[in-house]
């Protein structure tokens, strides 16, 4: 086909083997859309068109991806709001007849259907980071790593200490929206009992607060790691000898736990164990 569909935020270009989407920077524009900045989406990822009314004078173009087609999707799990979904085009009405012909032209191209067996759709690219309420996320495509906060971070976290998860020990991911109550990343490790059931006490998670962990940084951030564990085999345990730290980051993490320790969120063994262990990374 090779033309192009402009919308609202985005523009589609069709091509013989695949759908390019272009988001557009701006203020009105989906801060969801301007981090992806574009999605190449392969005709075997889609499995069906949609075109039905929309709000206010409008028309909706929609690509019904297969079912793991896309680490963006798999991650989000049905939670994105309607107005963040990546594949939804928003036209004036009086292109109604135009966008019924490109969503024909692309529905008579379309010979895959059900779940995909691998992710079609390129996951963002890292490295990746966010600020989560009570930690600091990174990811750099071989590894998760969290860095809690003191301000925000609960004691059974600040106990386990900062923690760096290889994408080989991990079976998946579990995303929950910070627009919702109590949103957070989880990180679920192969060979591993059952997670704590809240977020802010598992050291494999990072929870969300106001303006910490928003959708258009943890939702990428989650599709990236997902799609490099679906990627990765189960790999040998790693050493676990620690590379010496910023003697001022230890004196201030030694400083909370005491604080910890004086208001009876930590015993006077765990207190001496757990600065023992500060003290041997300097």
């Amino acid at each position: 086909m090779g033309d192009v569909l402009a919308g609202f935020h985005a523009a589609w270009e069709f091509g013989s083997d695949s759908v390019l989407i272009r988001y557009e920077r701006g203020i009105r524009t989906p801060k969801l859309f301007q981090a992806l900045g574009e999605r190449r989406v392969p005709l075997e990822a889609i499995e069906g068109v949609t075109l039905a009314p929309g709000k206010r004078g409008t028309v909706v173009l929609r690509l019904e991806l297969r079912p793991g087609a896309d680490p963006l999707m798999e991650a989000a799990s049905g939670q994105l709001k309607e107005s963040s979904d990546p594949y939804r085009l928003v036209l004036p009405a009086e292109r109604e007849t135009l966008a019924e012909y490109y969503a024909d032209e692309l529905r008579a191209q379309l010979t895959e259907s059900g779940p995909a067996e691998r992710h079609l759709v390129a996951a963002p690219e890292v490295p990746l980071q966010f600020k989560a309420y009570d930690g600091k996320a990174t990811f750099d495509g071989t590894a998760v790593a969290f860095r809690w906060f003191w301000t925000g971070a609960s004691s059974a976290k600040w106990k386990a200490g900062d923690q760096r998860f290889p994408v080989g020990e991990l079976s998946g991911v579990e995303w929950r929206s910070p627009e919702v109550f109590e949103g957070h990343l989880r990180l679920l490790r192969r060979d591993a009992g059952a997670p704590p059931a809240q977020a802010d006490q598992d050291p494999a998670a990072v929870v969300f607060g106001l303006g910490y962990g928003p959708v258009h940084e943890s939702l990428p951030f989650a599709a990236a790691v997902l799609a490099a564990v679906r990627n990765c085999a189960p790999v040998p345990a790693v050493s676990t000898a620690r590379a010496r730290r910023d003697p001022a980051d230890i004196a201030e993490r030694i400083r909370h736990l005491g604080e910890l320790h004086q208001a009876g969120l930590v015993t006077d063994e765990e207190f001496s164990s757990k600065k023992a262990e500060l003290l041997a990374e300097l």
